[in-house]
C-alpha cells in the first residue's frame, strides 16, 4: 500500500509545523494508521535550519503526550512539491509564498491548514513571540484540525 504523504509548513519550522507533524503522527499511530502516512514539516525560511523545535512547542507537545524533540527544522525544497501528496500551510502568508515557488502541476496540493481540515479561512497564529498560553492555544487549534484531517486525508489522497 502506498503511504499518504503530508507536509506541514510554517515560517521557520520550529513552532507550528513541528507541532502539527507531531500531533498528526501521534493521532495516526493511536488510531492504528501510522503506517498509512508519511508526515513531515518544513519552513518557508531557513533561519532555524537544523535546530530542534522551539522549547515551548516541545513542552506543550510533551504536556499532551506527544514527543517532537527528535525533529529538526528544515526549509522546504523543490522536490517536496512532487514528493508530498498534500502540503498544508499554517497561514495565508506561507501559502502565498509557496504558490510563488511551486511548480504549476503541484498547486492543487497546496492548502491552508484550517481551510482543508475545518473549512475555515483562519490562520494558525504564530506563537513565537507569545507565552505558554499562546503555545497551548496553537496546540489546541492544531489538535482540532489534525483530528479532522485523519479521516479526510486518506479519502482525499486516495481520490487524487
Amino acid at each position: 500500500m502506498d503511504r499518504h504523504k503530508i507536509l506541514f509548513v510554517c515560517a521557520g519550522n520550529i513552532c507550528r509545523s513541528p507541532l502539527a507533524e507531531g500531533i498528526f503522527r501521534h493521532l495516526a499511530i493511536k488510531a492504528g494508521q501510522g503506517s498509512e502516512f508519511e508526515v513531515d514539516s518544513a519552513g518557508t525560511g531557513s533561519w532555524h535550519q537544523g535546530e530542534r523545535p522551539d522549547r515551548r512547542s516541545m513542552e506543550v507537545a510533551s504536556d499532551h503526550g506527544v514527543d517532537i524533540s527528535a525533529q529538526r527544522a528544515r526549509r522546504i525544497e523543490a522536490a517536496d512539491f512532487h514528493r508530498f501528496d498534500l502540503i498544508l500551510t499554517m497561514d495565508q502568508d506561507n501559502l502565498k509564498n509557496l504558490r510563488k515557488i511551486a511548480p504549476a502541476d503541484t498547486l492543487g496540493k497546496l492548502h491552508l491548514f484550517n481551510a482543508f481540515t475545518l473549512g475555515s479561512g483562519k490562520d494558525i497564529p504564530d506563537p513565537y513571540y507569545g507565552g505558554h498560553e499562546d503555545f497551548e492555544a496553537t496546540y489546541t487549534m492544531l489538535l482540532a484540525g489534525c483530528n479532522a484531517l485523519l479521516p479526510l486525508a486518506g479519502k482525499a489522497l486516495r481520490a487524487s
